[in-house]
């Protein structure tokens, strides 16, 4: 049985299929394919607040050829969910419309509903029941926050602070406080804090920093690869440090995201298990489908 979930996030759009695993009493799964496309529709959402006919046209391609490739892979069910871009462009649900006549329904998520997909792969993961979380998930127009305690989900906040809008200046000073001081309200109440990222940039810091997913990242060490990062030219980044094109911009601005969370909420570390919106995705699916 295969499952495929589709993140249309507002740098780029990402196809997973997963194997799904019937254990003894329990089901998971392991991740077959993943193909992402860098549509980066943010550009326009968050500056025009509309999809442009170009951005559109190939939206519509890339839901067209993902259908293709789930019939090939005989997926038996999936999930196609919209971030930031999509829910800041006014023309958000014709895009939906025509994307559902290629083959893929699309669904329009808020904030909320987003941190709660990502909450599923979570809550089925190690989590030391007596340690407490502060999970981050960095996107191009957004930033989930959420705090776990016992095991539970304590707070959870989504954020218009992503990368995709801080490169287009489309980022408020007002944004940045309101989330310094949620993190630091929610944070106050406990000593000792873990940290785990999720997103295309932390996951990339963390190959960068030679970590494996489950061995974390100092704010030292973070700062240390920001300032070498920012030290190079966007064109050098690409061509000396060989990041793809549409990750060496955005990866500057998604460190100093991270860096100013751990900052107020006094976090030593930040562990990137890889995973994200797409494998929640996954998890929700299994949980509809094996708690009927």
């Amino acid at each position: 049985m295969r499952y495929a979930a589709i993140d249309i996030g507002s740098n780029a759009v990402r196809l997973l299929i997963a194997d799904i695993i019937e254990r003894e009493n329990e089901v998971g799964f392991n991740k077959n394919t993943l193909l992402r496309v860098p549509l980066r529709l943010g550009d326009d959402a968050f500056i025009h607040q509309h999809i442009s006919e170009g951005k559109f046209e190939n939206m519509v391609k890339t839901m067209s050829a993902f259908r293709n490739l789930m019939d090939v892979y005989r997926v038996s069910d999936y999930m196609a969910c919209a971030t930031s871009a999509m829910r800041d462009a006014d023309n958000g649900k014709e895009v939906v419309e025509a994307c559902s006549k290629a083959g893929i329904d699309i669904k329009i998520i808020d904030g909320a509903e987003e941190a709660q997909i990502i909450y599923n792969v979570h809550s089925h993961t190690n989590m030391d029941k007596n340690k407490v979380y502060l999970y981050i998930d960095v996107g191009g127009g957004s930033t989930e926050i959420s705090l776990f305690a016992n095991g539970e989900l304590v707070a959870s906040r989504s954020f218009n602070l992503g990368t995709i809008r801080i490169l287009d200046n489309q980022d408020s000073p007002e944004t940045w406080d309101d989330m310094k001081l949620w993190v630091k309200n929610i944070t106050k109440s406990y000593k000792t804090i873990y940290g785990i990222g999720s997103g295309g940039n932390i996951n990339k810091l963390s190959r960068m920093a030679n970590e494996k997913a489950d061995k974390p990242i100092s704010y030292a060490k973070l700062k240390a690869m920001y300032v070498y990062l920012s030290s190079y030219s966007l064109k050098d980044r690409i061509n000396v440090l060989e990041l793809k094109q549409d990750r060496a911009d955005v990866i500057i601005p998604a460190s100093e995201i991270f860096l100013t969370i751990m900052k107020v909420g006094h976090l030593k570390n930040i562990m990137a298990p890889r995973i994200g919106l797409a494998d929640g995705i996954i998890q929700t699916l299994i949980n509809k489908n094996f708690n009927k």
